[in-house]
């Protein structure tokens, strides 16, 4: 726990560092992050602990004297298979109860460190968002970093069109206590605003606004310097979420995805003008058309009139009914309606991928509660019977094979993880794919240690390689 504390302080170092927050607030932050950290040190706790214990007692021989008085590994085993499996829904609870409500905790934390400490949520040399505004600042100094260098603003409309464009070599966030108003003083700059037409010919124009400035303020609303750092926040994520508020929003999202996909299917089959449903033709209306098509068959038809008649109707093309003027319409018609159906299917696919990436990581949150009490088992039954095979003691060898088999794991589960967010593998695969691999391991690994063998038997391997070479000796004497 103490490692990956210190590797989370890094991910996190721009949002503590430099920000005027006291010591409380940081071992905060810190105490809500140990409940998130436990799905990555748990598994490796188990594997390295296991590891050593049963590698010092085959070290020690003591599975030797526990043999020689008839105890067998798997009756030595029993007492931690009962305490690893009460770890595991230890483990379940954490990650259903614990781990949603500390990542509330975490976001409203550091959206309120943001919001308190103004300075604190601009990032040097990135847009950083600001209440409203896109800023970009290539510098920050001064007390609490309320000086700003060259500071470029993108504001948005109401649209969310970026139609505002502000720049200025010197900025200065000013607030005072007491106050809900914070101004951001900027200073030599230049202000640019495209403006929205009220009728589409002056579309063509491209109307906009230009000026120069030595002072432009700008004042935003936002909590003052005394507000609680921990103020609660109603926001939901898939990672905030237990198991049964998890069902509930996967069967909505699922239900919804499908509405949408649906409703936009219709549309476009609607615009394009395919597809047309047929509908069931009623007995009766067949039964006259089959005798009007029997009389018309007995009527006497002229074969010369009828070469004439096909001879003047075009066999391949369409276009060949109509004249040349009407085919360069219908030609341009056709493919801007293509090119309009086209651009719908491209503008609507970001929406539909960003929708179905949040059902797959709603199933994957579900799952990994359970693959997280299920994988401290596995790999429980990994260790074990590997520190009885290899016998050794102590953090050398140990350590090695136990961080090696880990980032295995872990890696297998972070590659999976993404692939099913994106669609490519199936969310219940992702979670539990790394689980999945361990399970033969230990299979294999406690049938080996059972039957008092090592890691691998190469004498085997080698007798069949030998006894391969007898057989081709006397099959060529």
């Amino acid at each position: 726990m103490f490692i990956f504390i210190f590797q989370t302080i890094w991910l996190f170092i721009d949002d503590l560092a430099g920000k005027g927050l006291d010591i409380i607030i940081i071992g905060k932050f810190l105490f809500y992050l140990l409940p998130n950290l436990t799905e990555k040190v748990l598994p490796l706790t188990v594997l390295l602990s296991s590891i050593l214990t049963f590698g010092s007692f085959a070290e020690n021989y003591e599975f030797a004297a526990m043999k020689a008085s008839g105890i067998s590994l798997q009756r030595a085993m029993l007492p931690l298979i009962i305490f690893v499996v009460f770890l595991g829904g230890v483990a379940f609870y954490f990650a259903n109860n614990v781990i949603p409500a500390s990542e509330q905790k975490i976001y409203n934390l550091r959206r309120n460190i943001a919001k308190v400490k103004p300075a604190a949520v601009i990032v040097e040399g990135v847009f950083s968002d600001f209440e409203g505004l896109n800023i970009k600042v290539d510098q920050k100094y001064g007390e609490n970093d309320k000086f700003l260098n060259d500071v470029i603003i993108h504001q948005k409309d109401q649209l969310e069109k970026n139609t505002t464009v502000i720049k200025a070599n010197t900025g200065e966030l000013i607030s005072s206590v007491g106050s809900d108003i914070i101004q951001l003083v900027l200073k030599d700059g230049h202000y640019y605003e495209e403006i929205t037409p009220k009728s589409g010919n002056d579309k063509k124009n491209y109307p906009f606004t230009r000026a120069n400035f030595d002072t432009y303020t700008i004042n935003m609303k936002i909590p003052d310097n005394t507000q609680d750092l921990e103020e609660e926040r109603n926001v939901s994520t898939d990672k905030m979420k237990n198991i049964s508020r998890l069902i509930k929003d996967i069967d909505s999202l699922k239900e919804n995805n499908v509405k949408v996909v649906n409703a936009f299917a219709r549309n476009i089959n609607t615009r394009m003008g395919v597809f047309v449903p047929l509908v069931a033709e009623d007995s009766i209306n067949r039964a006259s058309k089959n005798k009007l098509a029997d009389s018309i068959l007995k009527i006497p038809i002229d074969k010369n009139k009828l070469e004439v008649i096909q001879d003047s109707i075009p066999k391949d093309n369409i276009l060949e009914w109509f004249q040349e003027y009407q085919n360069i319409q219908i030609l341009g018609t056709a493919k801007n309606s293509v090119t309009n159906i086209l651009n719908s299917v491209l503008g609507k696919k970001e929406e539909l991928e960003r929708r179905y990436k949040i059902y797959n990581m709603h199933i994957l949150s579900l799952h990994k509660k359970y693959a997280l009490a299920f994988s401290c088992i596995i790999l429980f039954f990994v260790g074990a019977p590997l520190g009885a095979i290899i016998r050794k003691g102590g953090l050398g060898l140990p350590m090695v094979i136990a961080i090696v088999l880990f980032l295995t794991y872990y890696f297998i589960g972070v590659f999976a993880g993404n692939y099913s967010k994106e669609g490519n593998i199936h969310p219940i695969l992702g979670a539990w794919l790394s689980a999945l691999i361990m399970l033969p391991l230990g299979v294999y690994l406690t049938k080996r240690a059972t039957a008092d063998r090592g890691l691998m038997d190469f004498g085997y391997f080698i007798d069949k390689i030998k006894s391969l070479f007898k057989k081709r000796k006397k099959s060529t004497a």
